[in-house]
Formats: structure tokens, C-alpha cells, sequence
């Protein structure tokens, strides 16, 4: 746990995002390995150490009518790239994806992070160019949730 927790901390500093990285082993351990699991894992080993790590957890397309998955973090240190692990997790979780049934594999990149880019499209990866992401936390999400009285009710409408 510790070490795929290294290596998360370590993909937030690569993102130029340390400060907002406060994952820690026991969550970590709680995602992957509680009573509900919502998050599931591959690690790249090299010679019994751990070097890379594959987080994911499972969405759904309501079009497809299946499952997929949505790969969270995918990072292996940087003196070990190169070598085909990263290409390793990727297949790792593409196989994962058909033996389930599942339609997807997505993931975010941010826009600056060329090298990462050019591996997806040597790969086939489509970028989603139409598509925006949003995300709601903090100030926003707490403000959004205490609306949640005034919102209509399910099957209504205002």
C-alpha cells in the first residue's frame, strides 16, 4: 500500500498538483479492499518492486448498456518508462475489459502532457475532443449539496 501510495503522490507532483494529493495508505486500502470494493489495481514489478500502478474503478454507458472502465491513474517511475510497462498495465486492463464484457476503457490526460498523448494514439486511443470535463468540489460541492432540499424530488418537475 505504501508504495502505490508513493507513486500516486509522485504522479500529483508530475501533474504539478502536489499540494492537492492527500491520499493516504489506509484510504488506499479501504478503496481496494473493503466490504464494497469501488477501486481496483495493477502494479508493475521489477525485480520484487513495485514501479508502476494502474487504479481504476468501473463506470457504465448508458448507450453501450455495459460496463467499462475508467482508468484514474496510471504512472510508472520515470526510470523505469520506456521499458513496456506502461503498455503492460494498458493491456492488462484492456483484457480485463473483454473478459468482462465491458465496451470502454477512458481516461483523462491533461492537455501539457505530450509524451503521455502520443503513447495513447500510438496505441489507438482516441482523444475526446468534443468533450469537456467538469468536476464539482470543495466550496462548490458543499454549496451544491446544501441545495439539495430545494431540488425537485425524482419523477417531478418545477
Amino acid at each position: 500500500m505504501a508504495t502505490v501510495v508513493e507513486l500516486v503522490h509522485e504522479l500529483a507532483d508530475y501533474e504539478r498538483e502536489p499540494e492537492s494529493c492527500h491520499l493516504t495508505a489506509d484510504q488506499l486500502s479501504a478503496a481496494l479492499f473493503g466490504p464494497a470494493p469501488a477501486l481496483f489495481g495493477h502494479v508493475a514489478v521489477v525485480d520484487g518492486q513495485v514501479v508502476g500502478c494502474a487504479l481504476w474503478f468501473l463506470n457504465f454507458s448508458t448507450w453501450e448498456g455495459v460496463h467499462g472502465i475508467h482508468l484514474e491513474d496510471l504512472y510508472v517511475r520515470p526510470p523505469f518508462r520506456g521499458g513496456g510497462l506502461g503498455f503492460g498495465l494498458l493491456a492488462e486492463l484492456a483484457a480485463e475489459c473483454r473478459a468482462r464484457g465491458f465496451a470502454r476503457l477512458e481516461w483523462s490526460v491533461l492537455d501539457w502532457n505530450t509524451p503521455s498523448i502520443e503513447f495513447y494514439r500510438a496505441l489507438g486511443a482516441v482523444g475526446m475532443e468534443d468533450w469537456t470535463n467538469f468536476r464539482l468540489d470543495g466550496e462548490a460541492l458543499s454549496a451544491l449539496s446544501g441545495r439539495a432540499d430545494r431540488a425537485p424530488t425524482p419523477g417531478s418537475a418545477r
